[in-house]
């Protein structure tokens, strides 16, 4: 079988769609059940497929960017390969393509909370990913609270929802010793919290001399955050650091020097980087959410709400030693045999050989 990829997501600077793509090609290398398949990665500029070497893997390029990229030159790429099944990871797909289509929506943010979204771009958002979901043949999504929000929102019956948990990577360098550094990553979105986070932070600060905190992600709220100003807010700027983007060398450092993980987002589709966290031996602090519960179980601090002085006061638990840190770390460590990248592969491939 021939499986065609929108991989636009690898092309630049990947981030979590991107992440995701990544690990799902790293894994179906390493499957006996893949080396039978042919996948072909439709892209609008080239990129290192080297790194994927595993498959039985080519490249079909045209350039072009966003929607009509997508709408207009993904569907030749498909039909020139000979595809059998065209694999979309990223919300929406061609509304017209000669081969059946499975579909990723990982969340809907875009139609849960409206407000988020500038008008023109939550429109787009909603129609195009609605349509979409109508027109694939399967729709894969990350969890049970995901695949019930895709139903009530978007009117797409469950028992055509595939839930399939994403893995855990092991994406770490042990240092010598943990820092007293408290770690966030994960694009700026409005619905993270970011000015709540830096804000506690900043009164942390005050009562743990040595605290740091590190802030990963691009600025992608609207309208977008003044990062600078929130961290010279805080009266400790020189102990906090916000990088829009770093490598994977450079954030494995991270996750191996950092103590503790924040993350402080009320709609997710999963959070990936928390669960990365604790791959990484660190406790997580998130928001009390319906996804955060089904994703995190007992493996995380919550908070009720993101006030500034409970932020304070639960990253300092999240800091200290002793007995509730090491139940969060066992915990965790259970909690991570649920998420596996070579499972996630397994049934994403099964999906797309009986999409047919």
């Amino acid at each position: 079988m021939r499986i065609a990829i929108d991989g636009r997501e690898l092309a630049g600077r990947p981030t979590g769609v991107g992440r995701y793509l990544s690990e799902l090609l790293t894994a179906w290398g390493e499957l006996p059940a893949a080396r039978a398949h042919e996948f072909v990665l439709c892209l609008p500029e080239r990129i290192d497929e080297s790194r994927f070497g595993g498959l039985r893997l080519s490249t079909a390029i045209a350039p072009g960017a966003g929607t009509i990229w997508e709408q207009r030159a993904l569907p030749k790429l498909v039909a020139a390969s000979g595809a059998d099944v065209l694999f979309c990871p990223a919300y929406t797909c061609p509304l017209w393509c000669r081969v059946p289509t499975v579909l990723v929506i990982h969340d809907v943010s875009f139609a849960a909370h409206p407000e988020w979204f500038s008008w023109r771009e939550g429109l787009r958002r909603r129609a195009l990913t609605r349509l979409s979901a109508r027109r694939a043949a399967r729709v894969i999504t990350d969890a049970e609270f995901s695949r019930q929000e895709i139903t009530r929102l978007l009117g797409i019956p469950a028992g055509r929802v595939e839930v399939i948990h994403l893995g855990a990577s092991a994406l770490h360098r042990t240092a010598s010793s943990r820092e007293t550094l408290v770690l966030y990553v994960g694009s700026l979105f409005a619905r993270r919290h970011i000015p709540e986070l830096i804000e506690g932070f900043g009164r942390l600060a005050a009562r743990v001399p040595d605290a740091r905190l590190e802030i990963v992600g691009d600025n992608r709220s609207r309208p977008p955050l003044d990062v600078e100003a929130l961290i010279a807010a805080t009266g400790v700027p020189d102990r906090v650091h916000w990088r829009s983007y770093i490598t994977d060398a450079e954030l494995a450092a991270l996750y191996g020097r950092a103590s503790a993980f924040a993350f402080l987002s009320e709609y997710e589709g999963f959070g990936l980087t928390p669960i990365e966290a604790m791959a990484a031996g660190m406790p997580i602090v998130v928001l009390d959410t319906a996804i955060a519960r089904e994703i995190y179980d007992d493996a995380a601090l919550y908070l009720d709400r993101p006030e500034p002085d409970l932020i304070a006061a639960t990253l300092e638990r999240a800091l200290s030693s002793g007995p509730e840190r090491s139940r969060l770390l066992d915990a965790g460590a259970r909690l991570l045999q649920r998420y596996s990248w070579r499972a996630c592969a397994e049934r994403t491939l099964q999906v797309l050989l009986t999409a047919r």
